[in-house]
């Protein structure tokens, strides 16, 4: 049975959590669009390349995630909410803490994959 395209941008926001996690960044890079850019809860801002960079030198280390909610408005470019209790320390130095993490997340669709390009942080 073929997967809906929501089910696929699901699947896609699941798999970057799996990714993060495990510490794949080949695996995170594949679904990661070239223009890609996380803006973290303080603001700051991180293209791919550094957010991956971050993620295989530690200073961002995620431990677990688990689905909560999950919204996707269909539109021209669809927007994917998605809400997880993620277990992480950020940057050096930071604590161990779980998180009610918020990701608001721009994708589009390229070889018909679906590629995240932007992701905003916050808490719920």
């Amino acid at each position: 049975m073929e997967l809906t395209e929501k089910e696929r941008l699901k699947q896609c926001y699941l798999e970057m959590y799996r990714c993060m996690v495990d510490k794949d960044t080949k695996g995170l890079a594949k679904i990661l669009d070239g223009s890609f850019v996380l803006v973290h809860m303080t603001g700051m801002r991180q293209n791919k390349k550094e957010f991956l960079s971050y993620i295989s030198m530690g200073k961002l280390r995620y431990y677990a995630a688990q689905l909560e909610n999950i919204f996707i408005e269909d539109d021209i470019q669809p927007i994917l909410v998605g809400q997880s209790k993620v277990d992480a320390s950020v940057f050096v130095g930071g604590s161990r803490h779980i998180w009610s993490l918020q990701l608001t997340m721009k994708m589009i669709k390229n070889n018909n994959q679906w590629l995240i390009t932007e992701a905003v942080a916050s808490t719920y």
